[in-house]
């Protein structure tokens, strides 16, 4: 274990275990300890939190596993709350849910075993000089070997007035002070409760897209820097692949992602793929500017619980140095079953399928830190949150799945019928929604994309008219309908093959810029008006649909991710072969 989290003050308050529920830890003897305090248990020293008090009796979620921990046994109050430290080693670290360094070595299995802390030097280079009067959240200095980003070093909240002393610029041991602000020392690293939001001078209107690389979340259901987004779907739909998809290729600066009781395999090959990328902003490792927190579902459960808060108040550090950072947690549900078993274990009054009647309320101190902001810096930045939801059987009724609609900006429901059609992503347009489309339009329109609400729109109505024509000819048959209809099954076909499918192995499709995807789709209303001009001549729809439209299918693979001028070409080849039907 940690001894940065194991150990506390001295000549703390100390009380004695009386009775252990798994991680639920019931303690007598402990006065003057409050809400959300840090106590550790036994001679161990395991780190739990203070959930309840009740006169003399103090309940506390144990944060390692209890085995081994006895009635009788010392509890130390620690005097502070469950907090993170925040310093350049984030960068390309993987950590637990509190935070601490995980190793080669599975230390977690072993709660007695102690991290073993390497005391890293980091290149320091000084930004203000001594004597200028600072605010905080002003940049003192940087961390530029600290992984993909320039890690900076701030004034802290509630600190301002003379820099009285800044070093110089060199190398400096992790732990030494590098500056002075009106009498409080600055370091490389910071602590900051993870439950607690880190304060920004105000929040502002978001009208920037996130992009994520992904055509369907992009051209239907986009989301804006600092907005937040869940993504119900059953099992073996494509959660885990579509997240990762997302980490890899979204336009946020830095990506925590959050791997919250989730399989290790799957933690595994996040690693593996993170590791192998090359980002193409610095040339150096994806890894390098990524946070990977891990508690699979092999690890202490209340772990879990504050993991996803951990990753937060990780990429709130970020912001507030000015960067974009996004949370990707997998997945919340896992999270909300760790506070049912944590419920059912203290015998509070079930609600809903079990789960505490706080759920909701928890959700939304969850995505609300979510925002767009203006730092204490005065600069703009933002935290976007993506959660995946893992609801049992794929009902989207359950507790979990309907409460996280409620407070997110854009749903991408998977569907299980997309998924067993091979159909990636499984981003289910009927049943998806992005409530931030309407903003993000006026973005595109002053950013050279005028027609991406016109688009829009009808993409999405051509999508619902083809669900609906499609169980009409699956009735009926195709070729009962008239030829405009016909027409319009098959523009269904090609946007959903050609533009909405994308194959996550492939280099050119893997990930695709905002140009092509408008490309790929302006080309297929291109084909769509040519077909609808030819009925109106009188030519037959069986011959529209006996034409080769593999070039246009291929185009997404075949082009590079920006290749606009290739799914150019492809448009005017099938235009002339259209125009030969004349």
């Amino acid at each position: 274990m940690d001894s940065r989290v194991a150990a506390g003050p001295a000549g703390a308050p100390a009380g004695r275990v009386i009775r252990v529920n798994g991680p639920l830890v019931e303690i007598e003897g402990l006065a003057g300890v409050a809400m959300s305090e840090l106590v550790g248990l036994g001679t161990q020293g395991l780190p739990a939190e203070v959930v309840a008090i009740r006169g003399r009796s103090v309940s506390v979620q144990a944060y390692e596993y209890t085995g081994g921990l006895a009635a009788g046994q010392p509890v130390t109050a620690w005097g502070r709350p469950l907090s993170a430290q925040l310093g350049p080693e984030l960068l390309g670290g993987i950590f637990d849910g509190l935070l601490r360094p995980l190793g080669a070595a599975p230390t977690w299995l072993d709660p007695s075993a102690r991290r073993s802390e390497t005391h890293r030097t980091w290149n320091w280079q000084p930004m203000l000089t001594e004597g200028v009067t600072v605010s905080e959240g002003a940049v003192l200095g940087a961390v530029p070997d600290a992984g993909g980003l320039d890690y900076r070093v701030l004034v802290p909240p509630g600190v301002s007035g003379r820099l009285d002393r800044i070093a110089a610029a060199g190398t400096y041991a992790a732990e030494d002070p590098v500056a002075a602000v009106a009498g409080c020392l600055v370091g490389f690293s910071t602590q900051w409760p993870v439950r607690r939001a880190r304060p920004v001078r105000e929040r502002i209107y978001t009208e920037e897209p996130l992009l994520t690389g992904q055509r369907v979340l992009d051209a239907l259901f986009p989301l804006a820097l600092g907005s937040s987004a869940g993504v119900p779907g059953g099992f073996g739909t494509g959660k885990t692949m579509l997240l990762q998809q997302i980490a890899k290729w979204c336009t946020a600066d830095v990506i925590v992602y959050v791997g919250c009781g989730e399989r290790g395999n799957e933690m595994a090959d996040v690693l593996t793929d993170l590791a192998d990328l090359v980002d193409p902003r610095t040339g150096r490792r994806l890894a390098e500017r990524t946070v990977i927190i891990a508690n699979t579902s092999n690890m202490p459960i209340m772990a879990r619980e504050t993991s996803i808060y951990t990753g937060v108040t990780v990429a709130e550090h970020f912001r507030d140095m000015g960067y974009h950072a996004i949370v990707i947690a997998d997945s919340t549900s896992r999270w909300a079953e760790a506070l049912r078993e944590f419920s059912s274990r203290s015998g509070a009054l079930p609600a809903e399928e079990g789960y505490p009647a706080a759920l909701p309320s928890a959700l939304a101190a969850f995505y609300e830190r979510a925002g767009r902001v203006v730092t204490l810096g005065g600069v703009e930045a933002s935290v976007t949150i993506i959660g995946a939801v893992s609801p049992p059987g794929g009902d989207v009724t359950e507790p979990v799945t309907a409460h996280t609609q409620r407070f997110v900006r854009a749903l991408w429901n998977l569907d299980h019928e997309l998924a067993y059609a091979r159909h990636y992503p499984a981003v289910a347009w009927s049943g998806s929604f992005s409530r931030d489309a309407e903003q993000l339009g006026v973005w595109y329109s002053r950013n050279g994309d005028p027609e991406w609400v016109g688009r829009r729109a009808r993409l999405t109505s051509l999508l619902a008219e083809a669900d609906r024509l499609g169980d009409l000819a699956d009735l009926v048959g195709a070729g009962s309908l008239p030829g405009h209809e016909r027409v319009v099954l098959l523009a269904g076909r090609l946007l959903r093959e050609g533009v909405l499918q994308q194959n996550g192995l492939s280099a050119n499709d893997a990930h695709c810029s905002a140009e092509k995807t408008a490309a790929l789709i302006d080309t297929v209303f291109a084909v769509l008006d040519d077909c609808e001009s030819l009925i109106d001549d009188g030519v037959a729809a069986a011959e529209i649909e006996e034409i080769d439209y593999s070039p246009l299918m291929r185009a997404a693979q075949e082009t590079p991710p920006d290749g606009v001028d290739g799914v150019a070409e492809r448009r005017e080849r099938m235009l002339a072969v259209l125009a030969g039907l004349r």
